[in-house]
Protein backbone atom coordinates (compact mmCIF):
# COMPACT_ATOMS: atom_id res chain seq x y z
CA UNK A 1 0.00 0.00 0.00
CA UNK A 2 1.48 3.63 -1.03
CA UNK A 3 -0.08 5.25 1.43
CA UNK A 4 1.57 3.40 4.26
CA UNK A 5 4.99 2.99 1.96
CA UNK A 6 8.35 4.98 3.22
CA UNK A 7 11.57 5.59 1.12
CA UNK A 8 14.55 6.99 2.82
CA UNK A 9 16.82 8.83 0.06
CA UNK A 10 20.01 8.61 2.19
CA UNK A 11 23.44 10.01 1.64
CA UNK A 12 26.19 7.63 1.37
CA UNK A 13 26.82 3.78 1.82
CA UNK A 14 27.89 3.91 5.76
CA UNK A 15 24.55 5.67 6.57
CA UNK A 16 22.66 3.31 3.97
CA UNK A 17 24.19 0.21 5.84
CA UNK A 18 23.31 1.94 9.00
CA UNK A 19 19.68 2.60 7.67
CA UNK A 20 18.98 -0.56 6.26
CA UNK A 21 19.67 -2.10 9.70
CA UNK A 22 17.47 0.56 11.00
CA UNK A 23 14.33 0.08 8.82
CA UNK A 24 11.08 -1.61 9.74
CA UNK A 25 11.16 -3.71 6.47
CA UNK A 26 7.52 -3.79 6.47
CA UNK A 27 7.00 0.00 5.43
CA UNK A 28 10.66 1.29 4.69
CA UNK A 29 12.50 1.09 1.69
CA UNK A 30 15.89 2.73 1.59
CA UNK A 31 17.70 4.12 -1.57
CA UNK A 32 21.60 5.31 -0.95
CA UNK A 33 23.06 7.93 -2.61
CA UNK A 34 26.73 7.30 -3.89
CA UNK A 35 27.66 11.35 -3.80
CA UNK A 36 26.32 14.38 -5.00
CA UNK A 37 23.81 13.85 -7.54
CA UNK A 38 23.78 16.03 -11.09
CA UNK A 39 22.32 19.37 -10.74
CA UNK A 40 19.49 19.15 -12.91
CA UNK A 41 19.38 23.17 -13.25
CA UNK A 42 22.41 23.03 -15.44
CA UNK A 43 21.93 19.83 -17.25
CA UNK A 44 20.54 19.31 -20.59
CA UNK A 45 17.45 16.53 -20.13
CA UNK A 46 19.61 13.85 -22.35
CA UNK A 47 21.94 13.99 -19.94
CA UNK A 48 19.76 14.14 -16.82
CA UNK A 49 18.01 10.76 -18.23
CA UNK A 50 21.32 8.90 -18.33
CA UNK A 51 22.50 10.06 -14.97
CA UNK A 52 22.49 6.78 -12.69
CA UNK A 53 21.58 8.70 -9.64
CA UNK A 54 18.30 9.94 -11.53
CA UNK A 55 17.52 7.02 -12.94
CA UNK A 56 17.84 4.78 -9.62
CA UNK A 57 15.76 7.48 -7.83
CA UNK A 58 13.22 7.62 -10.98
CA UNK A 59 12.99 3.53 -10.86
CA UNK A 60 12.63 3.32 -7.29
CA UNK A 61 9.90 6.07 -7.40
CA UNK A 62 7.71 3.96 -10.12
CA UNK A 63 6.40 7.19 -11.44
CA UNK A 64 8.02 7.55 -14.75
CA UNK A 65 9.37 10.75 -15.85
CA UNK A 66 8.56 13.81 -18.57
CA UNK A 67 5.51 13.26 -20.89
CA UNK A 68 5.36 9.60 -19.00
CA UNK A 69 5.19 10.76 -15.59
CA UNK A 70 1.92 9.45 -13.77
CA UNK A 71 2.02 10.44 -10.06
CA UNK A 72 -0.46 7.40 -9.48
CA UNK A 73 1.96 5.12 -10.06
CA UNK A 74 4.20 6.63 -6.62
CA UNK A 75 5.29 3.31 -4.89
CA UNK A 76 5.89 5.46 -1.82
CA UNK A 77 3.35 8.36 -0.35
CA UNK A 78 6.56 9.60 2.19
CA UNK A 79 9.66 10.19 0.71
CA UNK A 80 11.99 11.19 3.12
CA UNK A 81 15.49 12.57 2.35
CA UNK A 82 18.24 11.65 4.85
CA UNK A 83 21.45 13.87 4.81
CA UNK A 84 24.33 14.38 7.39
CA UNK A 85 23.62 18.18 9.02
CA UNK A 86 26.56 19.59 7.41
CA UNK A 87 27.49 21.98 4.61
CA UNK A 88 27.85 18.57 1.78
CA UNK A 89 24.27 17.15 3.27
CA UNK A 90 22.66 20.56 2.96
CA UNK A 91 23.99 20.90 -0.97
CA UNK A 92 22.79 16.99 -1.45
CA UNK A 93 19.77 17.79 0.39
CA UNK A 94 19.45 21.22 -2.27
CA UNK A 95 19.92 19.33 -5.28
CA UNK A 96 17.49 16.89 -4.41
CA UNK A 97 15.22 19.52 -3.77
CA UNK A 98 15.79 21.06 -7.13
CA UNK A 99 15.22 17.68 -8.97
CA UNK A 100 11.72 17.19 -7.34
CA UNK A 101 10.59 20.94 -8.24
CA UNK A 102 12.00 20.82 -11.66
CA UNK A 103 11.00 17.23 -12.97
CA UNK A 104 8.49 15.86 -10.34
CA UNK A 105 6.64 18.93 -8.80
CA UNK A 106 3.80 16.83 -8.05
CA UNK A 107 5.17 14.81 -5.67
CA UNK A 108 5.51 18.12 -3.79
CA UNK A 109 2.50 19.59 -4.19
CA UNK A 110 1.07 16.19 -2.97
CA UNK A 111 2.49 16.58 -0.31
CA UNK A 112 4.96 13.29 -0.82
CA UNK A 113 8.34 14.91 -0.01
CA UNK A 114 9.71 14.97 3.56
CA UNK A 115 13.33 16.18 4.94
CA UNK A 116 14.29 13.80 8.40
CA UNK A 117 15.40 15.70 11.32
CA UNK A 118 18.40 13.69 12.70
CA UNK A 119 19.72 15.02 16.02
CA UNK A 120 22.75 17.15 16.27
CA UNK A 121 24.10 16.01 19.33
CA UNK A 122 24.15 13.00 21.75
CA UNK A 123 23.96 13.70 25.36
CA UNK A 124 25.07 11.28 27.97
CA UNK A 125 24.92 11.24 31.33
CA UNK A 126 26.26 8.15 33.68
CA UNK A 127 23.69 5.58 32.09
CA UNK A 128 21.25 7.97 30.67
CA UNK A 129 21.40 9.17 27.57
CA UNK A 130 18.96 12.06 25.30
CA UNK A 131 19.37 14.10 21.97
CA UNK A 132 19.18 17.90 20.82
CA UNK A 133 17.93 18.57 17.61
CA UNK A 134 19.11 22.25 17.62
CA UNK A 135 21.92 23.92 19.83
CA UNK A 136 18.87 25.31 21.95
CA UNK A 137 17.50 22.40 22.66
CA UNK A 138 20.91 21.54 23.72
CA UNK A 139 21.55 24.17 26.01
CA UNK A 140 17.65 23.47 27.69
CA UNK A 141 19.08 20.06 28.36
CA UNK A 142 22.70 20.81 29.60
CA UNK A 143 20.85 23.82 31.80
CA UNK A 144 18.38 20.99 33.72
CA UNK A 145 21.06 18.56 34.44
CA UNK A 146 22.98 17.85 37.07
CA UNK A 147 26.88 16.90 37.17
CA UNK A 148 29.29 17.07 34.18
CA UNK A 149 27.15 15.38 31.33
CA UNK A 150 29.24 14.50 28.21
CA UNK A 151 28.26 16.07 24.81
CA UNK A 152 29.23 14.77 21.53
CA UNK A 153 28.10 16.58 18.16
CA UNK A 154 27.11 13.78 14.87
CA UNK A 155 29.35 14.93 11.84
CA UNK A 156 27.06 12.45 10.01
CA UNK A 157 24.80 9.84 9.65
CA UNK A 158 27.16 6.94 9.54
CA UNK A 159 28.37 7.40 13.22
CA UNK A 160 24.78 6.35 14.48
CA UNK A 161 24.64 2.64 15.07
CA UNK A 162 21.34 1.26 13.88
CA UNK A 163 19.50 1.26 17.00
CA UNK A 164 19.68 4.89 17.23
CA UNK A 165 19.20 6.16 14.09
CA UNK A 166 16.01 4.16 14.41
CA UNK A 167 15.49 5.71 17.70
CA UNK A 168 15.68 9.72 16.46
CA UNK A 169 14.89 9.33 12.70
CA UNK A 170 13.04 6.59 11.45
CA UNK A 171 10.55 5.67 14.16
CA UNK A 172 7.41 6.98 13.00
CA UNK A 173 6.64 7.43 17.06
CA UNK A 174 9.27 9.83 18.09
CA UNK A 175 11.03 11.36 15.12
CA UNK A 176 11.00 14.72 13.58
CA UNK A 177 10.13 15.63 9.73
CA UNK A 178 10.01 18.65 7.64
CA UNK A 179 7.26 18.38 5.05
CA UNK A 180 8.62 20.01 1.71
CA UNK A 181 6.06 22.64 0.44
CA UNK A 182 6.10 25.22 -1.93
CA UNK A 183 3.63 28.73 -0.76
CA UNK A 184 5.09 30.66 -3.92
CA UNK A 185 5.92 28.27 -7.15
CA UNK A 186 6.81 31.70 -9.11
CA UNK A 187 8.94 32.67 -6.18
CA UNK A 188 10.19 29.17 -5.61
CA UNK A 189 11.60 28.93 -9.35
CA UNK A 190 12.77 32.30 -9.42
CA UNK A 191 15.25 30.75 -6.03
CA UNK A 192 15.81 27.50 -8.02
CA UNK A 193 17.22 29.85 -10.91
CA UNK A 194 19.34 31.95 -9.40
CA UNK A 195 21.36 29.72 -6.71
CA UNK A 196 21.17 26.84 -8.97
CA UNK A 197 21.34 27.96 -12.74
CA UNK A 198 23.99 28.68 -14.92
CA UNK A 199 24.06 32.52 -14.56
CA UNK A 200 26.88 33.70 -11.52
CA UNK A 201 26.51 37.68 -11.88
CA UNK A 202 22.40 36.87 -10.00
CA UNK A 203 23.90 34.30 -7.76
CA UNK A 204 26.49 36.46 -6.31
CA UNK A 205 24.39 38.95 -5.87
CA UNK A 206 21.42 36.80 -3.48
CA UNK A 207 24.99 35.85 -1.53
CA UNK A 208 26.20 39.11 -1.01
CA UNK A 209 22.47 39.92 0.27
CA UNK A 210 21.64 37.35 2.19
CA UNK A 211 25.02 36.33 3.35
CA UNK A 212 24.46 37.51 7.34
CA UNK A 213 21.11 35.33 7.59
CA UNK A 214 22.28 32.11 6.59
CA UNK A 215 25.00 29.71 8.07
CA UNK A 216 26.09 27.58 6.03
CA UNK A 217 25.62 28.23 1.90
CA UNK A 218 27.22 25.46 -0.29
CA UNK A 219 25.42 26.07 -4.04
Amino acid sequence: DPSLSEIYLVEGDSAGGSAKGARDRRFQAILPLRGKILNVEKAREDKILTSEQIRNLITALGTGIGEKFDIGKLRYHHILIMTDADVDGSHIRTLLLTFFFRYMPQVITGKYLYIAQPPLYKITRGKELSYAYTEEQKNRKLAQMTGKPEVARYKGLGEMNPEQLWETTMNPQNRMLLRVEIDDAVEADKIFDVLMGNDVDPRKRFIQTHAKTVRNLDI
